[in-house]
Parts: C-alpha cells; sequence; structure tokens
C-alpha cells in the first residue's frame, strides 16, 4: 500500500514538473512581504492584456515565471494577493530577467536587471521626469499669472514652454536614433514623439536596423507613419 501511495505521489510530482511552462525568456525575483496570492506575467495581445504564465505563492515570496518571445515588448507583473491594482511594467526579451521589489511599495520603485532594452528604457525615463517637472512648473506658473492678469508675463511663458517643447522632442529623436539597433527605440517614438514633425518620425525610421524594423513596435512604428502620410 505505500509502494502504490509513493507512486502515485511521485507521479504527481512529475505531471506537475512537466506541466509547467517553458519559455526563452525567464523572470525570476522577489517581491518582500508576499507572503500569499498569485503573481502573472501578462503582455498585450491586440488591446487585450492577457497572462501568459502564473503561480502561486504560499509563504514564499520567491518566483520564476516563464514566456516565448518572439520579439521584445513590453510585460506586466501582476499579483492579486496583498495590493490590488498594481504593476510592474517591463520590457521583456529573450533570456533571464530579475525583478525585485517589495510588497508595500509594489510597482514604484522595482530593480529589474537583465534586460537591455529596459535599461536604456529607465535612461530615458531618468531625463523624461526631469521634462515633466518642469513642465509642471510651467502649468504652475502660468496659472499665478493668469490669475495676477500679467499678460507679459503669460506671453513669455508660453514662448519658454514652446522652448521646452521642442527641447523635449529634439532630445527624443536623438535617443531613439542613438538606439536604434534596439527594440525600445520604435516603442520611444510611438509612445512620446507624439507632437513631433513627420521629418522627425521618418529620420528615427530610417535609423532603425532591418532587425528592428521587423520587430513588433518595429512594425507598428511604420504602420504609424503610413497613416499619418496618408492623411
Amino acid at each position: 500500500m505505500k509502494k502504490i501511495i509513493t507512486l502515485l505521489v511521485l507521479s504527481i510530482l512529475i505531471t506537475a514538473c512537466s506541466s509547467k511552462k517553458e519559455g526563452n525568456m525567464t523572470v525570476q525575483g522577489q517581491i518582500k512581504g508576499l507572503k500569499k496570492g498569485t503573481l502573472y506575467l501578462q503582455k498585450m495581445k491586440d488591446t487585450l492584456l492577457v497572462s501568459v504564465d502564473s503561480v502561486n505563492l504560499l509563504g514564499n515570496d520567491k518566483f520564476i515565471l516563464t514566456d516565448n518571445v518572439e520579439s521584445p515588448v513590453l510585460y506586466y507583473l501582476t499579483f492579486n494577493g496583498n495590493t490590488t491594482n498594481k504593476r510592474i511594467l517591463f520590457f521583456g526579451e529573450k533570456g533571464t530577467i530579475t525583478i525585485n521589489d517589495n510588497v508595500e511599495q509594489f510597482g514604484y520603485t522595482p530593480e529589474i536587471t537583465g534586460s537591455r532594452n529596459q535599461e536604456i528604457l529607465d535612461k530615458y525615463n531618468k531625463v523624461k521626469n526631469k521634462f515633466q517637472d518642469e513642465r509642471l512648473n510651467f502649468i504652475k506658473k502660468d496659472f499665478e499669472a493668469k490669475k495676477a492678469n500679467d499678460q507679459e508675463l503669460i506671453a513669455q511663458l508660453e514662448k519658454d514652454y514652446q522652448k521646452l517643447t521642442r527641447k523635449r522632442v529634439l532630445y527624443t529623436t536623438n535617443f531613439a536614433i542613438t538606439n536604434a539597433d534596439k527594440e525600445v527605440a520604435p516603442y520611444i517614438a510611438l509612445t512620446e514623439m507624439y507632437d513631433a514633425s513627420l521629418k522627425m518620425l521618418d529620420t528615427v525610421n530610417n535609423s532603425l536596423s532591418d532587425n528592428v524594423k521587423s520587430s513588433e513596435y518595429g512594425k507598428r512604428f511604420q504602420d504609424y507613419l503610413n497613416t499619418i502620410k496618408k492623411k
């Protein structure tokens, strides 16, 4: 009887191990303080956010998730345990990516290593945040100037704001061109160059490597340009 039970247990373990999804991307790490819940690895498919892998955490805050990555794209790490409606956004690509965070500040300042595209995106976001801070400062000054009905200051702030906008667009364009051999380049162009001229968008597109042009974001960027040119 004991032998039968042992064989059944081994059979269950083998089945569980063999049914675990394998892929060319492994996402591993630790969410300190998360002792109970389910972690989900998700990505956008068409216009829907779909789960590609998940793991139940019971008394252990370390995890391993996998997926097959055909082209580097953004992924989401979410969970339904101690906290809801919070996500870690990162660039997924082939290889091993390590994500460390804590449950109290989940998604705010995660440590992400192993993704070259993510490293480049992090560098861009640091400068992007500075531009956003300057923009908020302009909005505050403009509100105060209008409240005081200071027309001269309002006009000057408008000119300064236009200069800031041009500076941001130029920086983003140059950044995308500098990293034209990485899939993050067309992603940044798609999401951050919404107020750039067609000439600048074309310049970025022409600088992309053939491999990046054939990636998911490279194709989306080309479709975006085609739509603009038709209009």
